[in-house]
């Protein structure tokens, strides 16, 4: 049985009409994508590709073009109130009076959505930010990533079941960065859908259970995380020599495919490398040579990332 949608997208397009002697921009072509409930789900793209049209058109900044979005189960053509009441969204730039207190926006803020001042989680918030002890302190005295937080809080106030949190971490030291992702986790944890675009891809590895990529307004994958690593399946053995290879590589080592970047390393690229380090070390003893240093890598996501991507660079310089 499939999971059901958070967000559900068909055919979603945006062009973006010329302006003086540019073009047109078609931002999105015809993007498919559903994000599961309960999900922690990370967009990624290089800067440009549409990520940004993609979330300005659930949070109703940006009139789409064509296709369909649902929200929670609601249209938002349909139900356009009723589909963003269902988002939180947590934007780049820092949007801030600096001249309120933490306690008196959150306030504000779930009064514009409407919540009863019996039914407002200000002081839960708060707490669950770290934010407790700032509360009534201005704005304008906190640090960077305090301020991250409180957004968070501000986009949580009506207590939505979905939290789209655009570059959250843009700017903010790692400490913070660990706190803020902490807390991201606790909702998460909660049954709160999570939607992440970021530029720092160990946070999406490290956090993400299903990544979606995108280039070029363009869907290029969308998988769970162990997929989309396993498309490259690549691993490497690095070997340090104690004492150089002079000249040309061994016979035996070289029968086995390794490569001698410098004269002190071998290098051994290969889908899978069960069984061939046994080899390897065999080949190594026959030859004579000894080791100084071994270590395996593995494929990240920064290797699928760019190869997705740099593929749709190299085809649109064809174009």
């Amino acid at each position: 049985m499939a999971q059901a949608a958070a967000i559900s997208i068909r055919g979603l397009q945006k062009i973006y009409q010329k302006r003086g002697k540019g073009p047109a921009k078609h931002a999105l072509k015809g993007i498919d994508l559903d994000i599961p409930q309960g999900s922690l789900f990370a967009l990624l793209g290089p800067n440009g590709a549409g990520k940004s049209t993609l979330i300005n058109i659930m949070a109703g900044l940006v009139l789409k073009s064509a296709g369909q979005m649902s929200i929670w189960g609601t249209d938002i053509d349909a139900d356009p109130r009723r589909a963003r009441a269902s988002i939180g969204i947590v934007p780049q730039e820092l949007n801030i009076d600096a001249f309120f207190t933490p306690r008196a926006l959150l306030d504000l803020q779930a009064g514009l959505f409407g919540v009863p001042k019996d039914k407002r989680q200000t002081e839960a918030l708060l707490a669950a930010m770290g934010l407790t002890d700032k509360a009534n302190a201005y704005a304008r005295t906190l640090s960077g990533g305090m301020r991250r937080r409180l957004m968070v809080a501000k986009a949580m106030v009506h207590s939505p079941p979905i939290l789209v949190l655009d570059e959250p971490t843009a700017g903010v030291d790692i400490e913070l960065r660990q706190q803020l992702w902490a807390n991201v986790r606790d909702l998460n944890r909660q049954g709160v859908t999570v939607l992440l675009t970021t530029h720092y891809l160990e946070e999406a590895e490290e956090l993400c259970d299903r990544i979606a990529i995108i280039a070029n307004g363009e869907l290029r994958a969308n998988e769970t995380k162990e997929a989309l690593l396993a498309r490259l399946d690549g691993k490497e053995l690095h070997i340090t020599l104690s004492t150089p290879i002079p000249e040309a590589l061994p016979e035996p080592l070289a029968a086995l495919g390794l490569l001698r970047p410098t004269p002190d390393t071998l290098l051994l690229r290969h889908r899978r490398l069960d069984g061939m380090v046994p080899r390897v070390l065999a080949a190594l003893t026959e030859t004579g040579l000894t080791i100084a240093d071994l270590r395996t890598a593995e494929a990240d996501l920064e290797d699928v990332f760019l190869q997705l991507t740099r593929a749709t660079s190299a085809a649109e310089q064809a174009a």
